[in-house]
């Protein structure tokens, strides 16, 4: 027979404390739950004023009122990040040294905004107080669009180098195969990452322009035939269409290992064409050909790790038997050998479209929860913010009850390093219906948000906080008991899960 063994004193006063805060000594208290992870990005446009400004030549203060509504029903759809355009046709939405005031934004190209503001400063400052990332939108060639109204001003690149530049259709299109518009558009993104405090950089899918036809029906060459010329005069050995995709590569490359040496922690991000090649999966049949018609070798970036998310424009509906958006995610995650986020493009924007026929609301709820059953993909970009701001057939509430009910982290990157942040000191004062909790952050390095976890009997809520903020106000969940437990954990800026804290009471 045993002797049995008495529990220290130690162990008697622990078991107490739990009794006293309302744990059952006969069951231990629920584990708080995970915190997702899962990139909710939303496309803000303003080329053609599709999302933003809502037309050109508004007031200053009717242009931030705009963007503030556009942030808040972003963070009311429990979103994480936007991506703003802020560089539609050789132009800028921000105050740049390099290229003139967009006429999107004040009616006039080159035209400052009056009174005098930084759009992009503002929407960075906006986009952090709410806890949302602000990524900072290219388009890298694009010298003109047929939208635009006013003529070229004084600093834009076709006025200044038209040597450079080539009419195309109703474009205006900087040549990729000139090495001064490559610098150039380098330059461009890489002020934007010195000077702002962007999370991200975003180029599209407008590489070498979709294709034009002659009145005949035929497709009209991309009229580089001056830098071509040269590249073979010089010894050049590739054939035009491999010159052609290497000029793009090159950009690719050059953003990529330019944003790494400014800000390491700024992600860079692609949304090319959701198809690669025609027959890519095996299959697929007939499709627009990006590697032949664009230039954009998009299998090849994502096998090299340029970039750290990539965001094929899935534009299809998850029921279309030749090119579905299941079919053509799950190859593209097939081929990311690098490991880098795969966040594809969704065409959310065809719930408003009347032609051929709308989608119902349904159809990006499902895309949602697809993405989330194939390995590898971890997010979503929705195109554009037009249809939240409409919201056609309920899609925000769909969505509110649906995919997006929780909060959630963006996913880390943590070959962009990262830091695990010390925990912080926590303290709830006073005992009021809804408790306020106050954060100290310790160490040096700030944490971008804060994770807060809070139990009430034996029930959790979750909350994503800006990492700015030193207190939280908890909301209890219908029907709770009483605040028992809260625990606070630091997350960096690369998504690095910091030490958490602990308060009980």
């Amino acid at each position: 027979m045993r002797t049995m063994r008495l529990p220290s004193l130690a162990a008697v006063a622990l078991l107490a404390g739990c009794a006293a805060a309302g744990a059952p000594a006969s069951r231990p208290a629920p584990a708080p739950p995970p915190v997702m992870r899962e990139f909710r990005g939303v496309w803000v446009a303003t080329v053609a004023n599709i999302d933003w400004p809502s037309k050109p030549g508004l007031a200053p203060d009717s242009q931030r009122a705009e963007l503030l509504a556009i942030l808040d029903r972003a963070a009311e759809l429990r979103l994480n990040a936007v991506v703003l355009q802020v560089r539609p046709a050789g132009d800028a939405l921000y105050a740049s040294p390099l290229e003139p005031w967009s006429e999107y934004l004040t009616g006039e190209s080159g035209r400052a905004p009056e009174p005098r503001y930084d759009p992009l400063e503002f929407a960075v400052a906006e986009a952090h107080r709410r806890g949302m990332e602000l990524h900072a939108w290219f388009n890298p060639y694009r010298a003109r669009h047929p939208s635009a109204r006013t003529p070229l001003p004084a600093g834009h690149i076709g006025r200044e180098r038209p040597e450079l530049v080539r009419p195309y259709g109703a474009y205006l299109w900087m040549d990729p195969g000139e090495p001064e518009v490559r610098a150039h558009s380098l330059r461009v993104i890489l002020d934007v990452v010195r000077r702002y405090d962007v999370d991200g950089v975003h180029v599209d899918d407008y590489f070498y322009p979709y294709p034009e036809r002659d009145s005949a029906g035929r497709v009209i060459d991309f009229p580089d035939e001056p830098s071509w010329t040269r590249y073979v005069q010089g010894g050049g050995q590739l054939s035009r269409g491999d010159w052609r995709r290497e000029n793009v590569n090159g950009l690719i490359r050059d953003i990529y290992r330019g944003i790494k040496r400014e800000k390491p922690w700024v992600k860079f991000g692609i949304s090319p064409f959701g198809v690669y090649r025609p027959n890519h999966p095996p299959g697929l049949g007939t499709a627009f050909d990006q590697y032949e018609s664009l230039y954009a070798d998009a299998r090849r970036w994502l096998a090299e790790g340029w970039m750290d998310y990539f965001t094929p424009q899935l534009y299809w509906p998850s029921s279309r038997p030749d090119l579905s958006y299941p079919l053509l995610l799950r190859w593209w995650t097939e081929q990311n050998a690098r490991g880098r986020h795969m966040w594809p493009g969704n065409f959310t924007s065809r719930v408003v479209e009347a032609q051929p026929r709308p989608w119902p609301a349904t159809e990006v709820v499902a895309q949602v929860f697809i993405t989330r059953a194939i390995p590898g993909a971890t997010g979503n970009v929705h195109f554009s913010m037009r249809a939240f701001q409409l919201n056609p057939d309920s899609l925000v509430e769909k969505l509110r009850a649906g995919p997006y009910g929780q909060p959630a982290l963006i996913p880390a990157s943590p070959w962009l390093g990262g830091r695990r942040l010390p925990a912080p000191v926590v303290a709830v004062p006073g005992d009021g219906s809804r408790p306020v909790v106050t954060i100290t952050p310790r160490g040096e390095v700030p944490a971008t948000w804060w994770v807060v976890r809070a139990r009430w009997g034996t029930r959790w809520t979750l909350d994503i906080v800006p990492g700015v903020m030193r207190e939280h106000a908890l909301t209890p969940p219908p029907d709770a008991g009483e605040l028992y437990e809260v625990r606070v954990m630091p997350i960096d800026r690369v998504g690095t899960e910091g030490r958490e804290a602990r308060w009980a009471r």
